[in-house]
């Protein structure tokens, strides 16, 4: 179980950078080399690839060189967690909004019992 909250932490760290999260939109679309991923962005080469090492180590990403070129994969699995996560919360909290909705229920019928 700590090694899936760790792996959850470093999924939601890494979607919470605005930057990250448009390079996994890119690559929703199909792997890219480093450098087509690095075009469009106003930063440093070596910038670029701290946010790709952040995805890689959150398993949202995966890379692979041949030659010279190194191409990154996005890892569509790796997002099983997160979207656990939220259907477990969600679950939680339309359950813990069904009891408060009783539970007022149940105020007003006593409310109007005693009237």
């Amino acid at each position: 179980m700590l090694n899936d909250s760790a792996l959850l932490d470093r999924t939601f760290q890494a979607l919470a950078d605005p930057t990250r999260r448009g390079i996994l939109a890119r690559l929703s679309r199909g792997p890219a080399s480093v450098s087509d991923l690095a075009r469009p962005l106003p930063m440093s080469l070596p910038a670029v690839l701290q946010h790709l090492q952040a995805l890689e180590a959150s398993g949202l990403v995966s890379s692979a060189k041949q030659g010279r070129v190194r191409t990154v994969s996005i890892e569509p699995a790796a997002m099983n967690a997160a979207e656990n996560w939220f259907t477990e919360q969600r679950s939680n909290w339309e359950a813990s909004a069904d009891r408060l909705e009783d539970y007022l229920a149940t105020l007003q019928d006593d409310g109007e019992k005693h009237e």
